[in-house]
């Protein structure tokens, strides 16, 4: 009697022995192997050919009857934050378990209790453990993994004291200094590339007003999350990628935007990349100038509105006077 194969192992993609021989013989078995119909991803465990490439399916073969989690690159893929490279799949398995690896799977030892969650159908690695195990594994250019932890923070995947948890439990880590300072970055509010480079060379340079960044600010019910604000003067610095803010119907939205925060007293200076990367220095002093200004508009004001107050109290001075509810600017 022939068997369809496909129909064998099913939409999984992947089939346990067992399974497997309740339906056909071992030497039927061992036949389709020799021949390349099947392929034996783990003892006791087959694929159909195609399958077999696809990552994920060799992910959750892995974790079959294993107290084990998908971790490293394998976890970031679950947790869309990066694409899986091409080659094997990563696990890491509960102490006491077998650390026996097979053929496109690379098996770990936890450093403290394995942690569990659950992305792609699979149980995996928490995100910050999952971005600092893949750290420590890869080669120095870590440009992928330094987005995939923005992009983790960013989605609220995870915190940035959960990511320095995680360091604080891999005392051997490669480059444990790059990433604590990454860390450190996100930490204070800093979601891009472009942001922790105009953060470093323009914003926090010598001789600038302070600001912070991911400043929360809600007008007339609309909540916008400003990249850098100085309390100080009310100013407003939005760094532009040219991916994000290229289109009319961003620059559009970017217009109403500034114009909506205007109405609450702040003044919005925008860099895109190019000027930015190009000219820090300029952009110092056009920020230096605008700040500059504001302060002695904001004081003129401040003045304004206190002189009536003083001259209706009778050469008082301002006692008495109460200042009418309203936003400043």
């Amino acid at each position: 009697m022939a068997h369809d194969v496909s129909r064998l192992i099913g939409e999984r993609g992947w089939i346990t022995g067992p399974e497997l021989m309740a339906s056909v013989g071992r030497s039927t078995v061992r036949r389709w192997v020799d021949a390349g119909t099947l392929v034996r991803l783990a003892p006791g465990l087959f694929a159909l050919p195609a399958s077999a490439r696809e990552w994920h399916v060799r992910a959750a073969a892995a974790l079959h009857g294993r107290d084990a989690v998908a971790s490293h690159a394998t976890a970031l893929a679950l947790w869309g934050l990066a694409e899986h490279p091409p080659g094997p799949v990563h696990v890491t398995v509960a102490r006491g378990c077998s650390s026996r690896g097979s053929p496109g799977v690379v098996v770990h030892r936890p450093s403290g209790h394995l942690t569990s969650m659950r992305a792609g159908g699979l149980e995996v690695s928490p995100p910050a453990r999952a971005v600092v195990d893949s750290w420590g594994a890869t080669p120095p250019d870590r440009l992928e993994l330094r987005a995939a932890a923005m992009t983790a923070v960013r989605r609220r995947l995870c915190h940035p004291r959960e990511l320095t948890r995680e360091l604080v439990r891999s005392t051997r880590l490669r480059g444990r200094a790059e990433l604590a300072h990454l860390i450190g970055l996100l930490a204070d509010g800093c979601q891009s590339e472009l942001e922790i480079w105009g953060c470093l060379h323009v914003l926090r340079s010598p001789g600038m007003p302070t600001f912070v960044q991911q400043r929360r600010l809600t007008v007339d019910g609309e909540t916008f999350f400003l990249d850098a604000a100085c309390e100080e003067s009310m100013l407003a610095i939005e760094l532009d990628g040219a991916a994000w803010h290229g289109s009319r119907a961003q620059r559009e939205a970017d217009i109403r935007r500034d114009a909506v925060v205007a109405t609450a007293g702040w003044q919005t200076l925008r860099f895109g990349y190019g000027r930015l990367t190009r000219t820090p220095a300029a952009c110092r002093r056009d920020i230096l100038a605008v700040h500059t200004a504001r302060l002695r508009l904001l004081s003129d004001r401040e003045i304004s509105r206190r002189r009536p107050c003083a001259a209706g109290a009778g050469g008082r001075g301002t006692a008495g006077c109460s200042r009418a509810p309203g936003r400043s600017g």
